[in-house]
């Protein structure tokens, strides 16, 4: 059995490569991509030696590699506007919505937006019947500010 596996060691390589990717698939940095990248040039240089000490070297070197030059850009390629992308409840700003509750004059109503009810205030003083269409022009933790759309 020993002298299988060590015969077929690339297979292990390999079974090192697609758990990295699975695992980065729950991550998405591209961090764990560079593990997987750095088993399969394990993988290969084991069908040429047998020496597990050359193969861990050239795992080790392949990933530090890949991690200094394939992770900046998959990390540019993938995460365009990294810096600039909202996420979360400010992603809702600048959308449309519609008033389930009326929203008063200088209170407060509720709005739905992408399937989430949300209090809110109009920006001016003047009142917004249920049914219109709103846009969503600033947060304040969780009051959104509206206007007609």
């Amino acid at each position: 059995m020993i002298e299988y596996f060590s015969q077929n060691l690339w297979l292990a390589w390999m079974l090192v490569s697609i758990l990295c990717l699975v695992l980065e698939l729950t991550n998405g940095d591209f961090f764990i991509m560079c593990f997987a990248i750095g088993g399969v040039a394990a993988g290969i240089v084991s069908a040429f030696t047998d020496s597990l000490a050359v193969q861990i070297i050239v795992f080790s070197i392949a990933t530090l590699l890949s991690i200094s030059f394939v992770r900046p850009v998959a990390l540019k390629y993938f995460h365009k506007g990294g810096e600039s992308r909202v996420s979360n409840a400010e992603a809702i700003i600048g959308r449309v919505g519609k008033v389930t509750e009326r929203i008063e004059a200088g209170g407060y109503g509720r709005v739905k937006i992408d399937g989430d009810y949300w209090k809110a205030v109009a920006n001016t003083r003047e009142a917004i019947e249920e049914g219109m269409a709103v846009r969503v022009l600033k947060m304040d933790s969780i009051i959104v500010t509206v206007e007609i759309a």
